[in-house]
């Protein structure tokens, strides 16, 4: 489904796939396997990318629906991914879990933020109904 418009673009060039180079203009990143996939663990992987991608951009979808819920987002809220990567079919796959620590909120609160976000969080849109992710309130 395309956009109805394109506010930003990111760009990012890898040359080497896992044991290679990503370059995304001030990021510059060595990559590497992990040790259980077979490597040297000496960089990053693209499942530590998507991890830090996803719940960066969870929160700012908790930053956004906040207000529209009558709710503010604990400046020391925290949000720890997980994601998983293994056999799948006849390919590979992805498993994501997030543990969303929302100090001194409330449960109904906090399950309604996270739920709220969960419909907006672009991550979440592009994943929904294509790998499993598990929304944790901690």
């Amino acid at each position: 489904m395309a956009l109805d418009k394109v506010v930003y673009t990111a760009h990012a060039t890898t040359t080497g796939g896992r044991n290679g180079k990503s370059s995304t203009g001030p990021l510059e990143l060595t990559l590497a396997k992990p040790k259980e996939m077979g490597g040297d663990g000496n960089g990053t992987n693209p499942e530590q990318l998507f991890a830090a991608g996803y719940s960066a951009c969870f929160m700012g979808a908790m930053g956004a629906v906040a207000g529209k819920l009558g709710l503010s987002v604990p400046a020391d809220a925290q949000i720890k991914a997980e994601v998983d990567f293994g056999p799948k079919g006849t390919g590979y796959g992805i498993g994501v879990r997030m543990a969303i620590s929302l100090p001194g909120m409330g449960r109904e609160d906090a399950d309604k933020l996270v739920a709220t976000a969960h419909q907006v969080c672009p991550y979440s849109n592009a994943t929904r109904g294509n790998i499993d992710v598990v929304l944790t309130v901690v």
